[in-house]
């Protein structure tokens, strides 16, 4: 059962606000704010989506801190009714809608917090998507740290031995008999560096950072959608549940995530496809495919970014630096009356006042 990893993981008390109660917009602003969603997509020249456990809760997986989240009910001493197992779920049509977006060209990159593995047997490519708690369908070398592919949810949680041996030799040397670990964090891991690095380049370059499913309540993960802020980028919002950055946002949507995506589709001409059985890796005969980050991968994002990030800071100087002496003298003139205006202002409340 899928909350069976959640009591795999050591105790830890600081879990965020649970239970929080959730929110619904009105069906006719559902659709406004999908309309405005779409425009800044289209807007946008590199979207990224952070997705949390809210994305994953159609499949049948509960998610955490929802009025009847796994620590929600935790709290009471209670499990979740609804609650497959890891197998049996398969890719939701957010999952779907995500990897069709990322196939037409109208999201760059995808940051997941989510350990069930959806994405990968979604059919989205390695190259796209940033695992930060890692993937319940992988093992790790621990000599070699190649990622490996399984065919069924690993045994274990928190980074601890499967009893499996390392198989490949991939590019470079053979491993040479590495043991394998499962990739899930546990509380106090530290997050994988390659998927860490790029989800913080990605979200910092990023014209729109789009939350899904999430509270944004666990960091870093929580705070990578505001990286792009201070470069001029936008924030969007959508979650039954309050989130600790809605004041931060430029748009929150309160509804099922599904809805959203489905009408984002619709409304860009991008057709939702089926699961497909034949596009998951897990269900691959061979136990050889990997799932890594390439290291050249990270270099080369590294450049981009620094090109990008100094065009932003330039942009962002141009606009509120004055070109000319005279532009200089107008600011000054502007600043001076606005100077007496608060003046002004502040006496006539002090007046009212006494």
């Amino acid at each position: 059962m899928s909350c069976n990893y959640a009591e795999g993981l050591s105790k830890y008390e600081n879990k965020g606000v649970l239970g929080a109660a959730e929110i619904f917009d009105a069906a006719e602003l559902v659709e406004e704010k999908c309309e405005q969603l779409v425009k800044m997509i289209l807007a946008s020249k590199h979207t990224v989506v952070h997705t949390g456990a809210g994305i994953s809760t159609s499949a049948g997986i509960p998610d955490f801190r929802g009025p009847k989240g796994v620590w929600t009910l935790e709290e009471k001493g209670e499990k979740p009714a609804v609650n497959i197992s890891f197998d049996d779920a398969v890719p939701t049509r957010t999952h779907l809608v995500l990897k069709s977006l990322v196939a037409s060209g109208y999201v760059q990159y995808i940051v997941s917090q989510n350990i069930d593995g959806l994405h990968l047997r979604s059919g989205l490519a390695r190259e796209h998507l940033s695992e930060l708690h890692g993937n319940m369908f992988l093992e790790v070398c621990t000599k070699c740290r190649r990622q490996y592919v399984r065919n069924s949810p690993a045994p274990t949680v928190g980074k601890k031995a499967t009893g499996n041996i390392c198989p490949g030799t991939g590019a470079g040397r053979a491993c040479r008999g590495g043991k394998l670990i499962d990739n899930i964090l546990d509380w106090e891991h530290d997050l994988p560096e390659n998927d860490l690095q790029m989800a913080f380049m990605h979200s910092a370059m990023a014209d729109l950072n789009i939350c899904l499913g999430t509270t944004l309540q666990i960091v870093p993960s929580g705070d990578l959608p505001l990286k792009n802020l201070k470069h001029g980028g936008r924030l969007v919002i959508c979650n039954l549940q309050p989130t600790k950055h809605d004041k931060k946002a430029d748009l929150k949507i309160s509804t099922f995530v599904d809805t959203v995506l489905e009408r984002v589709a619709k409304r860009l001409g991008v057709e939702i496809p089926e699961y497909c059985p034949e596009e998951d890796p897990t269900k691959r005969v061979s136990y050889t495919i990997q799932w890594n980050i390439e290291g050249v991968k990270v270099k080369n994002l590294e450049r981009r970014y620094d090109s990008t990030i100094k065009e932003k800071a330039k942009l962002k100087k141009r606009c509120v630096t004055p070109s000319t002496e005279q532009d200089r003298e107008e600011m000054k003139s502007n600043n001076k009356k606005l100077k007496q205006e608060t003046t002004s202002v502040e006496h006539n409340e002090g007046v009212l006042n006494t």
